[in-house]
């Protein structure tokens, strides 16, 4: 029940017996009924590049066999002299003619055109002196044999020629089609990369089998700076400074180029379509190979097509982890709502429950008052977070739109102090508002939010009987208002981090408290169109500054006198 089989070819050529067929072709003329799938063994593919030849033993290797393929051409034209020599007396010289162009043929197919043309002229010279009459001499009893050796001569000329162009294209088109698989199969495999460091190997895999050199890939961190890559195999000797001028300036670098050109390894720009991704470094075998236009084409797409993998893998990394915050998100919000608006109805009624048994009992001068007190105070705390959780999902599903009016400041700043009148009785409060403070249109509900957070936090992260003040000026267009306190002030870094949801500055401490009251006034703020920001006094504590755009005054009408 076959129905396919995949046998290995091997890419190495084995002496085979004239008439002996392959495994591969004797195993399909058996089964003719079962597709047969031939596979290249990739049997060079694991094996380390040997070391660059000299330009001087490459050109010795060539001219040796330069030297054998006209040794060969040689051997050819003798033994077809000897073939067809005890022939002469059964064929006719015409018949004895093309066989000597077949050998023509033959030598141009296999060795090129230099050997072809030789084994013209050694042709019409062994037909000369062996077939044409009088024999062993190159003399000639009839006139027309020099038109046949001439006809012979340039048949044999032209058709070495158009052979061995035969050859060369047949030879390109076979080098073209390994490029398109070599891309192909790339292409295949980094489109299957889910991290940067299989891309990276991949492509020192390719790029080694492709190019027979050494390679590899250079990546930024998180400050655009590139790092070594990791040490194991065999990585080409560069030389960073190079390959960082290469990244920041996305130009080619090395060998090939116009900008370092006696370096031996060529850097090249991991462009993506965004920006550049890294720098790939190639330390081929043998210089010449960059020098080669479809060699060095073949190199750019191999960088392009990394670069590209590169970039899909980052923004794949960007969207899971963006579709994670947001997921986080959602369900942080639906379960803030959720237990804000299950816990408001009690509260309200435990602050109320609170006020009135501390009240009872001051009335009676009963010593459980002090008590009582601190209950009020704790549920009124309670509340106030639980306002603030409510606050945060009205702001973070943008149902909460300012109200603006026009407003006092002194008359928004009284009103907090009068809700955080508790909470303030333990420090002294210096107010700085001068008199001439002009009207800002604002929301006046929301602003006494932002105070009161603000107040709050001053109190619950400064020791008692310390000093809290509020400061308001007028800035170009603006008006600024200061909270500041004399406490431990903020952790070195975290001014503008202490504003994110749930972020607080000591994360191990026993002040109660979210983190949601300056995440709430930034968002206040920014509604306004202002803009909020913390900074640390001298010689300690901490102020909490936010402004608020300031327009044209409204113009009042004075009553007429009788």
């Amino acid at each position: 029940n076959l129905g396919r089989i995949v046998v290995g070819r091997s890419t190495r050529a084995r002496a085979r017996w004239p008439g002996r067929r392959s495994f591969s072709q004797r195993l399909g003329a058996r089964t003719p009924d079962i597709d047969l799938v031939a596979v290249a063994r990739e049997e060079g593919r694991g094996q380390r590049m040997p070391a660059a030849e000299s330009e001087s033993e490459r050109a010795g290797g060539k001219r040796r066999q330069r030297r054998r393929s006209y040794a060969y051409t040689l051997l050819i034209c003798v033994g077809l002299t000897a073939v067809a020599t005890p022939l002469r007396h059964y064929i006719d010289l015409a018949n004895i003619v093309m066989l000597f162009l077949l050998g023509v043929v033959f030598a141009a197919y296999r060795f090129g055109r230099g050997p072809a043309a030789l084994a013209a002229v050694l042709s019409v010279l062994s037909f000369d002196f062996f077939f044409v009459p009088p024999r062993l001499t190159f003399e000639v009893s009839d006139v027309q044999y020099l038109l046949t050796f001439a006809v012979m001569l340039i048949v044999g000329l032209v058709t070495g020629h158009l052979t061995a162009g035969l050859r060369y294209q047949a030879r390109v088109a076979r080098y073209r089609e390994e490029r398109s698989r070599s891309l192909a199969e790339m292409a295949r495999s980094l489109s299957s990369a889910l991290v940067g460091e299989q891309v990276v190997d991949i492509s020192d895999t390719f790029l080694e089998s492709s190019f027979h050199a050494k390679a590899a890939i250079l990546l930024p961190d998180q400050s655009d700076r590139l790092q070594p890559p990791p040490t194991g195999g065999a990585t080409p000797a560069y030389d960073l400074a190079i390959a960082q001028w290469c990244y920041e300036k996305s130009e080619p670098a090395g060998a090939g180029t116009d900008t370092l050109p006696a370096n031996a390894q060529l850097y090249l720009p991991l462009k993506a379509p965004m920006r550049v991704r890294g720098v790939l470094v190639v330390e081929p075998s043998n210089e010449r190979l960059l020098l080669i236009p479809e060699q060095r084409q073949l190199l750019d797409t191999f960088a392009a097509l990394v670069a590209i993998a590169l970039e899909r893998i980052h923004f794949v990394s960007v969207a899971q982890d963006t579709l994670l915050k947001m997921e986080s998100e959602r369900l942080r919000g639906s379960l803030l709502a959720a237990l804000s608006h299950d816990l408001r109805t009690p509260l309200t009624a435990l602050v109320g429950l609170a006020e009135t048994l501390s009240l009872d009992l001051a009335a009676a001068q009963s010593g459980h008052a002090e008590k009582a007190g601190a209950i009020r105070e704790q549920a009124m705390r309670t509340s106030r977070m639980v306002n603030n959780l409510l606050e945060m999902a009205k702001l973070q599903s943008g149902d909460v739109k300012p109200r603006k009016d026009w407003q006092s400041l002194e008359e928004i700043v009284g009103s907090a102090l009068k809700a955080l009148e508790p909470a303030l009785t333990g420090h002294l409060v210096e107010l700085d508002l001068p008199a001439e403070l002009p009207l800002v249109k604002c929301d006046a509900v929301l602003v006494e939010r932002v105070l009161v957070n603000l107040l709050e936090n001053a109190t619950k992260y400064t020791p008692p009987r310390t000093l809290v003040g509020v400061r308001a000026a007028v800035t170009e267009a603006a008006m600024c208002v200061e909270v500041w306190d004399e406490g431990p002030g903020l952790p070195p870094g975290q001014e503008q981090a202490i504003f994110a949801r749930f972020a607080r500055g000591q994360r191990e401490s026993t002040v109660p408290g979210v983190g949601l009251g300056l995440a709430i006034c930034d968002a206040i703020v920014e509604a306004h169109g202002g803009r909020i920001w913390a900074e640390n006094r001298k010689p300690h504590g901490a102020r909490f500054l936010f402004t608020l755009p300031l327009e044209a005054q409204p113009v009042v009408e004075h009553e007429a006198g009788p």
